[in-house]
């Protein structure tokens, strides 16, 4: 470390200076004051009414929700990189609180998990036991930075009176469905009114609501229920024994814990129907004030397009088709279907039809034998190698053949991985001359090319002769005719008007949009979540558990782990953790209509669940009657100008959560808001993404990491016990032997020295390197700001109640002005930059500082650095905490320069600098420069062809 004794590196001794600021001081200041804040409830932010209603006056100010990204209590703790976003949000926080704001501002804990889960697993201790230890100790370091969070509000994810209301919602996302026309969530009682009533057709059946079986009608309702259990293709991991999300599954297929192989199968599985709100998460994000750049993710992500379904004939039944294309289907030679798809089998026939092309088998004998194997293949693959550009296509034919619809043409029916069934109909049509992937396909398998798009680049209509497909939106239409529609010499906007309209006249189409998004998958065979409140009874009919039986909560197991099979067997069947505990599972309930038998739902929810709505709960976090009251919602969240969906007025975390968390809470939202529960469509109105502190990491000759604080430098070299390393700049972490912990910097130097530095390293959302010898320059500035204030001989203050010079004045009032709109903006790092600036021109003037300089000061410090703010107001004679004084404000008649330098240019070059008014006009500042002796010089008597003036800062004089 470096020296962090400025003093006793100029040879002051520590009894010549028994007050100076020093680690140990900072130390005891700053627990003191935490212990302070803790008593006073300093940070408790009044809620308008119930047991949190406090300050009248605090109440009545303009609030300011500000919130953190949930953290998750992991058991290696905090290192430095992890403050970055709590303490820019504190500063930003205690910034509002002065400015006249009614601040909410506080921290939970996300705290399901698989890495509890795992460690359970592995030593037999109870989830909760180490995910409660490990909150305890972040608690404490989180603590230890003076971060003001109104701790009342706080919870944890795992709290039984948390999920109750995580579960409740579940139930009510289970009781409702999409009315499109309405275009919002509707009690799905609504639907049973409808379909009793003969008002909506019941899908599927032809006898009335009331003639249907209780089977029947649970699965009409649901098709349409916004949570439903479903056959889906999922990621089924045997050698973890759970299903995996597809952010849990590495590019090569397999687990990203473990790095067992993962296969797509079928399983019975929780659904939320995110698909049903698109258009409307879509359309909303423009109302957001979010970067750019993670709103185009999730349009990205959610992938809206517009085009036709159309169906092809087959065996007297058809198979449905999106495409964005309707214009190219002349040129449609071939179908493929995901090999999941629920079709393959009923059009697979016993044997090979006549005249099958050998290189269509794949050398199977039948084609049964044939899909299997291919669909055995394609299990082994994740999905992102399946949609990757790989050189050699691979596929099936499944012996059967479709009708192409606009030319009666028979196209063979093929499976490939390359196609989804999560996307658009899981089947494709496949025009090779405009398509390159099922270009390539059809040269692999001798399919023919039709060529349908008359080509501009001078290759010909001849396909035989194509190196590769041809695509163009500017192109016109050939060979795309029959005896009712005629698509040629259109250009494709008017070729897939006409075709569409022509597909919806036969009935054999129509116009669509569809989404790259699917339903989410919301089950997982874990122990470490919120079960589901759902009961099946004796005919596998889910029935939701009434409100008076939640919470729900997680039984003891034996057992943690879901059971494990042979990594390599794709066949085997889940066994979740909770299915062994019989009493749980096995119930006998009343649900309304007497005892009966039930059995659990044995899944518990991802760990997303708790992170989809947990910026309610702060509002009101002990309502044990509702999920929170409508006008405590309508205070902190409810819409006002500027922020038409209502939301959080500040959001800050990393990049990485730009799509599936922000997308699953947006979701949540909508439907909550959609049924009355809330009066916010939107949980998060401005959204920050701060950047990364990064660490070197250092690595010995096989690659292997090694402990950054042990690496010497010599001469630009590094080296580990005798050993030359390599240094590479990436993430800081427990595994990568760099990371450094807040503990040791509060030890080091004090936890306001650690704000300061981690605000100071370079602008928020910008990745910047960790340098812990660069830290002292902060500590350095609190021991100047301290000096300028207290004695360091006597302890006492030094601050005199004379009047500052003009310069002082000027320099406070251009400090506050820059910091109090860097604060605003969240430019924390020259915030800083000016506080310093004030501090060493106050430092450099020498004598007593003025006490009207020295309060603002203390107070544009206290964001930034609140323990010693706190110390010096006191110390100063204030008995009230600065954390709810008034921000300074500037005097502009001192913010403006009393003069400026104005640079003047000959043929671009500087020749002079005049110091003028920043008032002067164009025609006083020529005179000027004209006059000035060294511009005369400068011109030796040539004449002047032309001046620009631009007052007050520049005159360009252009000789003759």
């Amino acid at each position: 470390m470096s020296e962090t004794n400025p003093a006793a590196a100029a040879g002051v001794s520590a009894d010549a200076a028994p007050h100076r600021y020093t680690a140990a001081m900072a130390a005891e200041i700053e627990a003191r004051w935490q212990d302070f804040w803790d008593a006073d409830g300093t940070y408790a932010a009044p809620n308008p009414k119930g047991d949190l209603a406090g300050d009248p006056v605090i109440a009545a100010r303009p609030k300011k929700f500000i919130m953190d990204m949930f953290p998750y209590p992991s058991g290696a703790g905090l290192h430095v990189g992890h403050p970055l976003g709590y303490i820019a949000t504190d500063v930003f926080a205690r910034f509002q609180r002065m400015t006249g704001h009614n601040v909410l501002h506080t921290l939970g804990f996300d705290a399901f998990g698989l890495p509890a889960e795992q460690y359970a697993v592995q030593t037999g201790t109870h989830p909760r036991v180490s995910t409660e230890a490990n909150m305890e100790n972040m608690k404490s370091q989180l603590r230890r930075l003076g971060l003001g969070h109104d701790k009342r509000r706080s919870f944890a994810t795992i709290d039984p009176d948390y999920y109750k209301w995580t579960q409740w919602i579940f139930l009510q996302i289970f009781n409702s469905w999409y009315d499109h026309e309405a275009k919002k969530a509707r009690p799905i009682s609504e639907l049973v009114d409808l379909f009793e009533s003969g008002e909506r057709p019941v899908p599927g059946h032809t006898r009335a609501w009331s003639e249907l079986t209780a089977a029947e009608k649970a699965d009409v309702l649901g098709e349409f229920r916004l949570a439903y259990a479903s056959d889906a293709p999922v990621n089924w991991c045997p050698g973890l024994g759970t299903v995996l999300a597809n952010e849990e599954v590495t590019a090569e297929g397999r687990s990203e814990r473990g790095n067992f192989p993962v296969f797509k199968a079928k399983l019975r599985q929780w659904n939320m129907r995110i698909t049903a709100y698109a258009d409307r998460l879509l359309e909303d994000l423009e109302e957001l004030d979010w970067p750019e750049a993670i709103k185009l993710q999730q349009r990205n992500w959610i992938g809206r397009s517009e085009g036709a379904r159309v169906d092809f004939p087959i065996d007297g039944e058809r198979i449905t088709v999106f495409t964005t294309r309707p214009d190219t289907l002349f040129g449609a030679t071939y179908m493929v279907l995901a090999p999941e798809h629920p079709l393959v089998e009923k059009f697979t026939p016993a044997a090979w039809p006549e005249g099958t092309h050998d290189v269509w088998t794949g050398g199977h004998a039948t084609p049964g034998e044939a899909v299997a194997a291919y669909r055995a293949q394609a299990a082994s693959k994740s999905d992102v190698e399946r949609q990757a550009e790989a050189k050699d296509k691979t596929g099936v034919f499944i012996g059967a053949y479709a009708t192409n619809p606009v030319n009666g043409e028979q196209v063979p029916v093929f499976i490939a991985d390359y196609v989804l069934m999560g996307y658009g109909t899981g089947a494709i049509m496949a025009v090779p001359a405009g398509d390159q992937r099922d270009f390539e396909f059809a040269r692999a398998f001798e399919l023919p090319i039709h060529c349908i798009v008359e080509p501009t680049d001078g290759r010909g209509t001849d396909t035989a002769t194509w190196e590769n497909a041809f695509s163009s939106y500017d192109a016109k239409i050939i060979n795309s005719s029959n005896d009712e529609v005629s698509l040629d010499g259109l250009d494709v906007a008017g070729a897939k008007a006409r075709i569409t309209e022509w597909l919806e006249s036969k009935g054999i189409g129509e116009g669509t949009v569809n989404f790259r998004l699917r339903d989410w998958l919301f089950s997982r065979q874990r122990y470490w979540g919120e079960p589901f409140p759902i009961v099946y009874d004796e005919d596998g009919i889910a029935h939701a558990l009434p409100e008076s039986m939640l919470p729900l909560e997680l039984p003891e197991v034996e057992d943690y782990s879901p059971r494990t099979f042979d990594p390599d067997d794709a066949d085997t069947q889940p066994e979740t953790p909770l299915s062994r505990n019989e009493d749980w599972v096995n119930v006998t309930l009343d649900l309304g209509d007497g005892p009966k038998k039930y059995r659990r739902e044995t899944n518990t929810m991802p760990n997303w669940a708790g992170s989809c709505w947990y910026e309610l709960r702060y509002l009101d976090p002990h309502n044990s009657e509702q999920l929170v009251d409508p006008e405590i919602e309508q205070y902190w969240m409810g819409p006002r100008e500027g922020m038409p969906h209502g939301g959080v007025d500040l959001y800050v975390g990393g990049a990485e959560h730009a799509v599936l968390h922000l997308l699953y809470a947006r979701f949540w939202s909508k439907v909550l808001f959609d049924l009355g529960h809330v009066s916010s469509a939107e949980p998060f109105h401005k959204l920050f993404n701060q950047g990364m502190i990064q660490a070197y990491v250092y690595r010995d000759s096989r690659g292997i990491a090694v402990p950054a604080a042990e690496v010497e430098e010599r001469d630009g070299a590094y080296s580990y016990q005798g050993e030359k390393v390599s240094r590479l700049l990436g993430k800081m972490g427990k595994s990568l032997k760099n990371a450094v912990t807040p503990d040791e910097i509060c030890a080091e130097y004090g936890a306001d020295t650690l704000r300061l530095y981690e605000m100071a390293m370079g602008p928020l959302d910008v990745s910047r390197p960790w340098d812990t010898r660069a830290v002292v320059g902060q500590f350095r500035l609190l021991q100047r700001l301290w000096r300028n204030i207290v004695d360091e001989a006597s302890g006492e203050v030094t601050v005199v109640d004379a009047e500052p010079d003009e310069e002082t004045l000027r320099a406070l009032h251009k400090a506050i002005d820059g910091v109090s709109g860097d604060l605003e903006g969240m430019r924390f790092n020259t915030a800083i930059a000016k506080v310093t600036e004030l501090n060493n021109h106050l430092t450099k003037a020498g004598g007593a500082v003025p006490r009207s300089v020295a309060e603002p000061l203390v107070l544009m410090v206290a964001p930034l650095a609140p323990h010693i703010a706190e110390e010096l107001w006191r110390r100063l004679g204030h008995t009230d905490s600065v954390v709810h004084q008034d921000f300074p404000v500037a005097d502009p008649a001192y913010v403006v320069d009393e003069t400026v330098t104005c640079v003047v240019q000959i043929k671009g070059k500087v020749k002079a600098r005049l110091e003028v008014s920043p008032a002067i006009s164009d025609e006083e500042l020529e005179k000027a420069a004209l006059a000035d002796e060294k511009v005369v010089a400068a011109l030796d008597g040539a004449g002047i062809r032309k001046v620009i003036v631009r007052a007050p800062k520049l005159v360009n004089i252009v000789p003759a």
